[in-house]
């Protein structure tokens, strides 16, 4: 299989983020390049890690803040981020050549941005490896996924594939294990093997995963519950079934 190693840039035009941890990690990563806050907060933290990385500061007042970030939730804090980059699927098999038990998350129509930003969160946090959206159908890279996050966008590595199926066979052909969640399977999440290379994937919480890519899935599974809610979000779905691949592998 051909490998690129350049990564691809998103759909997305050039946007503003806001809020001290989601601009915070953003200038860690070097993905500002206007700084904007206030007068009074020239000696935050993130005034001196702007001027570290050679960005560009605007002291501007409150309104033209509420205005850039739509409402006065910012802390003082926007900024305008670059363009969000996606990759290939072949640059995240690329990225786990070697790694002995990769782990990849397919999301299936996530149409929410707080859920993609929650799941990417949660990715960041137990070191998934890669997640694989589809073009279309899906919410992209944004601003309130980027604030939800709280800066994990920056970190985790997001593949947009034109189908997800052939998407997922790929990666059955370089030796990944696809394992579905659905409510409705009756095999439970922890009675599967998780140490060998996984492709995890979650569906909408409105539609839940289709029914082609549930069929080339060679685990189904679902998390049991007893209480008088049958679903589950996906973002908490998503975090529910990382965290036990993440325990069953140590």
């Amino acid at each position: 299989m051909h490998i690129h190693n350049k990564k691809k840039p998103s759909n997305n035009k050039s946007t503003s983020i806001y809020g001290i941890n989601s601009v915070r990690e953003s200038l860690l990563s070097g993905n500002v390049e206007t700084l904007y806050t206030l007068e009074r907060l020239s000696g935050h933290e993130l005034v001196g890690l702007a001027n570290k990385k050679g960005v560009e500061l605007k002291y501007v007042d409150a309104a033209y803040l509420n205005n850039m970030a739509g409402n006065d939730h910012h802390q003082g804090f926007v900024a305008k981020v670059k363009t969000y980059e996606t990759y290939s699927l072949e640059d995240l098999l690329n990225g786990v050549k070697g790694k002995k038990e990769p782990l990849f998350l397919i999301l299936d129509g996530i149409e929410d941005p707080h859920n993609l930003g929650a799941i990417l969160r949660s990715c960041d946090a137990f070191g998934v490896d890669g997640v694989i959206m589809k073009k279309q159908g899906q919410v992209p890279l944004n601003a309130t996924v980027a604030r939800v996050s709280t800066g994990a966008i920056n970190y985790v590595k997001v593949a947009v594939v034109a189908n997800l199926t052939q998407a997922a066979e790929t990666l059955k052909k370089n030796g990944f294990w696809i394992v579905s969640s659905d409510g409705e399977a009756t095999q439970e999440y922890d009675e599967v093997d998780y140490k060998c290379p996984i492709a995890l994937v979650v569906g909408s919480e409105g539609f839940g995963i289709s029914r082609l890519l549930l069929e080339h899935s060679d685990f189904v599974i679902k998390i049991p519950m007893v209480g008088h809610v049958n679903s589950l979000n996906a973002s908490v779905s998503a975090a529910i079934l990382i965290s036990e691949i993440s325990r069953a592998r140590k």
